[in-house]
C-alpha cells in the first residue's frame, strides 16, 4: 500500500473522572442518566444522543450506523427509523442489538446489549406529530436503504409530495416508528491513565436485580 500511515505512535492520556463501585447506583439507567446530564453539561460535543446502533443483517453480517436516541427511561432506551430499512429488516430477523455511546469529551463510553422490539403505534403517532413539516415529508419519500437513482430523482419526488400534501395534514405512515431497546447488559467505561481504564458491567437477573462486575481493561 503506498502513502502507509502508521498510527503506533498516536497516543491520548486518559485523567478526567473515575468510576469506582463505591459511586455508583444499583441500577444502570441512573448511572446512564447521571453520565448523560453530566456530558449535555460538559459541552464539547454537538448531539450527546448519537449513538451507534449495531445489528446482524440478512447477510449475516454486524453493522453499525450512528442513530439519535429520543428518550430512555427505566424500561430501556428509544430510537425512530423506517422499518423497511436495512437496519428495520434485520431487527426483524433478529431483534438482539448492541447500542453504544462515545463521548470523548468525558473520555468515556456506554456499551449496551439488548432486545429492540416496537413502540405502540400511538408513541409512534405522537413523536412523528412532532417533527418538523420536512422531516415528516423526508420520511415518506425516501424508501430508506433501497437503490436510489440519483440524488435529483429524490428531489423531484419531495417537490411532488410537497405539492400533494399543501394545505393538509401529514399523517405518519406504518412502515415508519419507534423501537425500545431494552437491555440485558450495560457496560460503563471510564478512560484512566497508563490504559488502566474502569469498566463496570452491569447484567440482568431473573428477578429483574443487576449483577454489578468489575471487568479488566
Amino acid at each position: 500500500m503506498e502513502n502507509e500511515k502508521d498510527l503506533s505512535d498516536y497516543r491520548k492520556v486518559y485523567n478526567k473522572k473515575e468510576l469506582l463501585e463505591a459511586n455508583i447506583p444499583n441500577n444502570p439507567m441512573q448511572l446512564f442518566q447521571t453520565w448523560f446530564y453530566e456530558v449535555e453539561k460538559s459541552g464539547g460535543i454537538d448531539e450527546a444522543n448519537a449513538m451507534t446502533v449495531s445489528t446482524i443483517g440478512l447477510d449475516g453480517f454486524p453493522k453499525n450506523r450512528v442513530v439519535l436516541l429520543k428518550k430512555f427511561n427505566e424500561n430501556g432506551f428509544v430510537f425512530y427509523t423506517n422499518y423497511n430499512s436495512e437496519k428495520g429488516k434485520a431487527i426483524a430477523a433478529n431483534p438482539n442489538v448492541c447500542l453504544s455511546f462515545f463521548w470523548p469529551n468525558m473520555e468515556r463510553q456506554v456499551i449496551v446489549k439488548g432486545k429492540a422490539v416496537k413502540i405502540a403505534a400511538n408513541l409512534s403517532d405522537g413523536y412523528f406529530e412532532s417533527r418538523p413539516r420536512g422531516s415528516q415529508l423526508g420520511a415518506i419519500v425516501s424508501h430508506q436503504s433501497e437503490v436510489l437513482a440519483s440524488r435529483e430523482a429524490l428531489e423531484a419526488k419531495l417537490k411532488n409530495l410537497e405539492k400533494a400534501y399543501l394545505g393538509k395534514e401529514i399523517t405518519r405512515p406504518d412502515y415508519w416508528g419507534g423501537y425500545i431497546v431494552s437491555p440485558h447488559a450495560i457496560e460503563f467505561w471510564q478512560g484512566r491513565p497508563n490504559r488502566l481504564h474502569d469498566r463496570i458491567r452491569f447484567i440482568l437477573q431473573k428477578n429483574n436485580d443487576w449483577l454489578i462486575q468489575r471487568l479488566n481493561p
